[in-house]
Protein backbone atom coordinates (compact mmCIF):
# COMPACT_ATOMS: atom_id res chain seq x y z
CA UNK A 1 0.00 0.00 0.00
CA UNK A 2 1.46 3.80 -0.95
CA UNK A 3 2.51 5.42 1.78
CA UNK A 4 2.05 2.42 4.29
CA UNK A 5 4.68 2.54 7.27
CA UNK A 6 5.58 -0.64 9.42
CA UNK A 7 4.67 -0.07 12.60
CA UNK A 8 5.91 -3.51 14.17
CA UNK A 9 8.25 -6.12 12.98
CA UNK A 10 6.96 -8.27 10.66
CA UNK A 11 7.20 -11.19 12.83
CA UNK A 12 8.55 -12.26 16.29
CA UNK A 13 12.29 -13.20 14.95
CA UNK A 14 12.39 -10.01 12.87
CA UNK A 15 12.33 -8.16 15.61
CA UNK A 16 15.64 -9.27 17.07
CA UNK A 17 17.64 -8.56 13.88
CA UNK A 18 16.76 -5.31 13.66
CA UNK A 19 17.45 -4.30 16.50
CA UNK A 20 20.83 -6.46 16.03
CA UNK A 21 21.02 -4.27 12.51
CA UNK A 22 20.07 -0.78 14.55
CA UNK A 23 22.93 -1.61 16.88
CA UNK A 24 25.40 -2.36 14.02
CA UNK A 25 24.64 0.87 12.28
CA UNK A 26 25.23 2.57 15.21
CA UNK A 27 28.51 1.51 16.21
CA UNK A 28 31.06 3.56 18.40
CA UNK A 29 29.94 4.34 21.63
CA UNK A 30 26.20 4.35 21.09
CA UNK A 31 25.74 0.97 19.73
CA UNK A 32 27.84 -0.16 22.96
CA UNK A 33 25.75 1.55 25.00
CA UNK A 34 22.12 0.11 23.09
CA UNK A 35 23.55 -3.05 22.81
CA UNK A 36 24.61 -3.35 27.13
CA UNK A 37 21.26 -1.83 28.21
CA UNK A 38 19.72 -4.58 25.59
CA UNK A 39 21.86 -6.98 27.70
CA UNK A 40 21.04 -5.86 30.98
CA UNK A 41 17.14 -5.77 29.84
CA UNK A 42 17.44 -9.79 29.44
CA UNK A 43 19.34 -10.23 32.75
CA UNK A 44 16.63 -8.47 34.17
CA UNK A 45 13.56 -10.03 33.23
CA UNK A 46 14.10 -13.84 30.66
CA UNK A 47 10.46 -13.40 29.51
CA UNK A 48 11.06 -9.83 27.75
CA UNK A 49 9.95 -9.71 24.09
CA UNK A 50 11.64 -7.50 21.84
CA UNK A 51 9.52 -6.01 19.36
CA UNK A 52 10.34 -2.79 16.51
CA UNK A 53 7.87 -0.11 16.49
CA UNK A 54 7.33 2.60 14.54
CA UNK A 55 9.63 2.23 11.30
CA UNK A 56 9.64 4.78 8.67
CA UNK A 57 11.76 5.76 5.76
CA UNK A 58 13.74 7.96 8.11
CA UNK A 59 14.18 5.15 10.52
CA UNK A 60 13.91 2.12 8.58
CA UNK A 61 15.10 0.08 11.88
CA UNK A 62 12.61 1.31 13.91
CA UNK A 63 12.44 1.70 17.53
CA UNK A 64 13.39 -0.96 19.82
CA UNK A 65 10.95 -1.93 22.02
CA UNK A 66 10.92 -4.30 24.55
CA UNK A 67 7.43 -5.97 26.31
CA UNK A 68 6.39 -7.91 28.96
CA UNK A 69 2.61 -7.68 29.18
CA UNK A 70 3.02 -4.34 27.17
CA UNK A 71 5.80 -1.65 27.01
CA UNK A 72 7.94 -1.82 29.74
CA UNK A 73 10.77 0.59 27.44
CA UNK A 74 11.76 1.61 24.04
CA UNK A 75 15.19 2.10 23.40
CA UNK A 76 16.60 4.78 20.61
CA UNK A 77 19.61 6.99 19.65
CA UNK A 78 20.24 10.30 18.72
CA UNK A 79 23.20 12.16 17.72
CA UNK A 80 24.21 13.51 21.47
CA UNK A 81 22.65 10.14 23.24
CA UNK A 82 21.29 6.88 24.22
CA UNK A 83 17.72 7.64 25.34
CA UNK A 84 15.63 4.55 26.58
CA UNK A 85 11.66 5.60 27.65
CA UNK A 86 10.01 3.70 30.48
CA UNK A 87 5.86 4.10 29.04
CA UNK A 88 5.16 4.06 33.00
CA UNK A 89 8.47 5.48 34.51
CA UNK A 90 6.20 8.27 36.59
CA UNK A 91 4.73 5.00 38.63
CA UNK A 92 7.78 3.39 39.45
CA UNK A 93 10.26 3.84 42.79
CA UNK A 94 13.43 4.87 41.63
CA UNK A 95 15.57 5.05 44.83
CA UNK A 96 18.97 5.28 43.32
CA UNK A 97 18.20 8.04 40.68
CA UNK A 98 18.31 5.84 37.56
CA UNK A 99 16.01 8.22 35.40
CA UNK A 100 17.28 11.70 34.71
CA UNK A 101 15.30 12.77 31.91
CA UNK A 102 11.23 13.37 31.65
CA UNK A 103 11.21 13.78 35.55
CA UNK A 104 8.27 16.47 35.63
CA UNK A 105 6.21 13.90 33.49
CA UNK A 106 2.60 12.41 34.70
CA UNK A 107 3.51 9.70 33.21
CA UNK A 108 6.71 8.49 31.75
CA UNK A 109 10.57 8.74 32.54
CA UNK A 110 13.56 8.15 30.54
CA UNK A 111 17.08 7.54 31.01
CA UNK A 112 19.58 9.29 28.97
CA UNK A 113 23.36 8.34 28.51
CA UNK A 114 25.83 10.13 26.82
CA UNK A 115 29.11 9.20 25.75
CA UNK A 116 31.42 8.02 28.95
CA UNK A 117 28.41 7.87 30.82
CA UNK A 118 27.29 4.49 32.35
CA UNK A 119 24.51 3.34 34.17
CA UNK A 120 24.42 1.51 37.18
CA UNK A 121 23.41 -2.24 36.22
CA UNK A 122 21.79 -3.54 39.17
CA UNK A 123 19.99 -0.76 39.72
CA UNK A 124 18.85 -0.54 36.06
CA UNK A 125 17.54 -4.13 36.34
CA UNK A 126 15.61 -3.02 39.40
CA UNK A 127 13.66 -0.47 37.37
CA UNK A 128 13.09 -3.10 34.49
CA UNK A 129 11.98 -5.73 36.87
CA UNK A 130 9.55 -3.29 38.36
CA UNK A 131 8.18 -1.92 35.01
CA UNK A 132 7.33 -5.44 34.35
CA UNK A 133 5.55 -6.40 37.46
CA UNK A 134 3.49 -2.52 37.20
CA UNK A 135 2.52 -4.57 33.85
CA UNK A 136 1.99 -7.93 35.12
CA UNK A 137 0.11 -6.15 37.69
CA UNK A 138 -2.27 -4.22 35.24
CA UNK A 139 -2.86 -6.85 33.04
CA UNK A 140 -3.91 -9.23 35.59
CA UNK A 141 -6.92 -6.85 36.82
CA UNK A 142 -10.26 -6.70 34.88
CA UNK A 143 -11.39 -4.38 33.13
CA UNK A 144 -12.50 -1.19 34.89
CA UNK A 145 -16.15 0.01 33.68
CA UNK A 146 -16.38 3.58 32.53
CA UNK A 147 -17.88 5.55 36.00
CA UNK A 148 -20.95 6.95 34.22
CA UNK A 149 -22.03 3.45 33.32
CA UNK A 150 -21.08 1.77 36.61
CA UNK A 151 -22.90 4.56 38.41
CA UNK A 152 -26.10 3.75 36.12
CA UNK A 153 -25.74 0.04 36.74
CA UNK A 154 -25.43 0.38 40.83
CA UNK A 155 -28.92 2.74 40.10
CA UNK A 156 -30.32 0.12 38.22
CA UNK A 157 -30.92 3.04 35.10
CA UNK A 158 -29.15 2.80 31.79
CA UNK A 159 -27.31 5.26 30.22
CA UNK A 160 -26.61 7.11 33.34
CA UNK A 161 -29.69 9.56 33.09
CA UNK A 162 -33.01 10.30 34.44
CA UNK A 163 -36.23 11.44 32.04
CA UNK A 164 -37.38 15.04 34.36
Amino acid sequence: MPGHVDTVADDAASAPRLIDAKIAALGGWRGEALARLRALIHEADAEVIETVKWRKPSNPTGVPVWEHDGIVCAGDAFKDKVKLTFAHGAALDDPTGVFNAGLDGGKWRAIDLHEREAVDGEAFKAVIRAAVALNVAKASKPPRAPAKAAAARADGRKGGRTAG
